[in-house]
């Protein structure tokens, strides 16, 4: 049975004046012979430079300078390893050297797709049937780097979504890291990631069942200079920093505007991005909430599951998911527990859908098998498009498939409110799939969302076409769940 889809005619499209400012570091040996040439300037001509520097940038972001004095802090070591007198430096010309180690990253250049949506926390000052929302999106620039960027909007009695007007500038949050380890649950992860056994006993026998994150870092740090080390120890204890850097808390300023702030890749583990976030409002048992997000953390190699938590959108923490059932990617976390647990979608094996439950919600073992490729729109692979979403007639869960010549399409299934193992129903066809005009894109021929809502007894399902752009559809519930309770 075919289900009616209402595609909106919104378009979010990329925007490469959307710049962040990057850190910037040219390698040790092309850093010093800059520096050099810097302290050869006098006073006075590196403070026309770094003027005509702040007049051409300090209108495109917020506060440049401290930005400047803050990646010049990041080469201190290097600029006093050449015996110079880094405190005896004036403040301009630190502010110099720290300008010629940032680059603008526009971060949105490439694409903006994989949209997630939830409730705004905050919705006063609307008229019946609105609904404030925030939606989150995979942007990506240049060398296809991915972060996750932010709209606010709202959704009128009609269904249609009015975006708010997007900030003049981009800030990149304070980032403070974990401080403390629990030894044994560090190694765990570390085994699940297929780190070399070996070069993990060398780093570890000598730390305590609890361990500072400094103590670790230096001592990785100081084996990692060993300029014989041999490649396959050189990975296993990069594997092992990158593990520890994925512990942090994020900051934004309360003065930034939600579409200013953009959760960039930070730590190790992230250096070639963050994809896919699925963000969730989850309602604990006593009737508070929060959102969280699973998302991948990609470094060019391995891939880390990850949560994100917050509660006003301005502090964010982030921890790496553990257990045989977090790995791969497609994690979505259930708005709320079932019987007094934790419950999780997965595709643990790259093709089949799995649930998961837990005391914690960053512990997942013992994934049950869900649902495999079906139909023939499907065959490759099936996964979750985002968390599941209640209805009084079931656990509504939207998929997606993978058929001939790789083409992504979107379902959708139900599933039983107390046993969400039981599958109650589930669409023979495609709920969206891409039309002529969204088969072109950065990845052609491909629908697909990480996140809906129900509003106004309809499905509002964000999506993206073509790893390129986002929009959005609206499906008739009383619809979408009868033709799923007659297709049994």
């Amino acid at each position: 049975m075919r289900v009616s889809v209402v595609r909106k005619n919104i378009k979010l499209l990329p925007d490469s004046k959307r710049v962040v400012a990057r850190y910037f570091m040219n390698g040790q040996e092309r850093t010093q012979q800059m520096v050099l040439r810097i302290m050869m300037l006098d006073e006075k001509e590196v403070l026309q430079t770094l003027e005509q520097t702040l007049r051409e940038f300090a209108r495109r972001h917020r506060n440049i300078s401290a930005v400047f004095f803050r990646h010049c802090e990041r080469i201190r070591p290097i600029i006093e390893g050449m015996q110079i007198d880094y405190e005896g430096m004036s403040l301009d010309r630190k502010m110099l050297i720290g300008s010629y180690c940032t680059m603008e990253y526009a971060i949105e250049s490439a694409a903006i797709f994989n949209p997630s949506i939830v409730e705004d926390f905050d919705q006063t000052g609307l008229e019946a049937g609105e609904k404030r929302v925030i939606i989150s999106f995979r942007a990506t620039g240049e060398g296809h780097i991915s972060s996750i960027v932010f709209r606010r909007a709202i959704l009128d009695r009609d269904n249609n979504l009015h975006i708010m007007k997007i900030g003049n500038h981009i800030d990149k949050a304070e980032i403070e890291h974990k401080t403390l380890f629990n030894k044994e649950r560090f190694l765990s992860k570390l085994y699940e990631m297929h780190t070399t056994d070996k070069y993990i006993a060398q780093i570890m026998q000598d730390l305590p069942e609890e361990f500072e994150f400094a103590i670790l870092k230096n001592m990785l740090v100081e084996a990692l200079k060993d300029p014989l080390i041999r490649e396959e120890r050189k990975v296993a204890l990069e594997e092992i920093l990158w593990l520890a850097n994925s512990f942090y808390d994020l900051q934004f300023k309360h003065d930034s505007d939600i579409t200013e702030r953009v959760i960039f890749p930070i730590s190790d583990s992230e250096s070639r991005g963050i994809e896919d976030a699925r963000f969730v409002r989850f309602v604990e048992d006593n009737g508070s909430a929060r959102v969280m997000a699973t998302y991948t953390a990609y470094n060019g190699h391995t891939i880390l599951p990850k949560l994100i938590s917050t509660e006003d959108f301005y502090s964010f923490r982030v921890m790496p998911l553990h257990g045989e059932g977090a790995q791969n990617k497609n994690l979505a976390l259930f708005p709320r527990k079932i019987k007094g647990k934790y419950a999780m979608l997965a595709r643990i094996d790259g093709v089949n859908n799995y649930i998961m439950y837990s005391e914690r919600v960053t512990q997942w073992n013992t994934p049950i098998l869900l649902q495999k490729p079906k139909f023939t729109w499907e065959l490759t692979q099936i996964g979750n498009c985002g968390s599941p979403l209640w209805t009084e007639e079931g656990w509504l869960v939207i998929t997606h498939g993978v058929g001939t010549m790789r083409r992504y399409c979107i379902g959708a299934s139900l599933f039983d409110l107390d046993d969400p193992s039981k599958e109650i129903g589930r669409l023979t066809e495609p709920l969206l799939s891409p039309l002529e005009d969204e088969r072109e894109g950065y990845v052609p021929n491909v629908v697909y969302s990480c996140g809906a809502i129900i509003h106004n007894n309809s499905l509002i399902l964000p999506y993206a076409v073509s790893d390129y752009c986002s929009t959005y559809a609206v499906v008739d519930m009383v619809e979408l769940l009868d033709a799923l309770k007659k297709s049994k």
